[in-house]
């Protein structure tokens, strides 16, 4: 069973280590890391296929890295295969970037891809890259990156 806090509490992290009004929000389901981060002041587009969501700013599509760069940070909480786009776009519009990976998309152990997913965004260019995990059952590992 998935925490509940996980959403709350990963808004809460993205609030507080950076300080930017637009957030894009990848393979990000229903919604409610965007309602979540919204309570927070931010203003959050969530990019996903469902047509079942929350009332939420919703992009019903697949996210690209084409998707025009409105925003300031890219997340994504347990974004299973759009976990190494997230990556990849931030580094392309040199953007930060909070994902909390919950399986590979590679069929790649959980500890071996957090290591993979970290080089990726050395090798793409950023300048910070760190480990953080959130207080909270579950995949809760959060690898974040910026340049400074």
């Amino acid at each position: 069973m998935a925490d509940k806090r996980r959403f709350d509490l990963f808004a809460r992290l993205i609030s507080e280590r950076f300080h930017v009004p637009r957030v894009f929000d990848v393979a990000g389901g229903q919604g409610r890391l965007n309602e979540a981060l919204t309570k927070l002041g931010h203003t959050v587009t969530t990019f996903d296929m469902r047509h079942k969501h929350l009332a939420v700013n919703y992009a019903c599509r697949e996210f690209t890295l084409g998707e025009p760069p409105e925003t300031d940070l890219v997340v994504g909480m347990h974004p299973d295969g759009a976990t190494r786009i997230i990556i990849e776009y931030a580094a392309l519009h040199r953007l930060p970037f909070a994902v909390v990976p919950c399986c590979s998309d590679n069929s790649m152990p959980y500890n071996p891809w957090m290591r993979h997913l970290a080089q990726l965004a050395r090798d793409k260019g950023f300048t910070s890259v760190e480990d953080h995990c959130l207080p909270m059952e579950g995949r809760a590992r959060v690898v974040l990156g910026a340049f400074e």
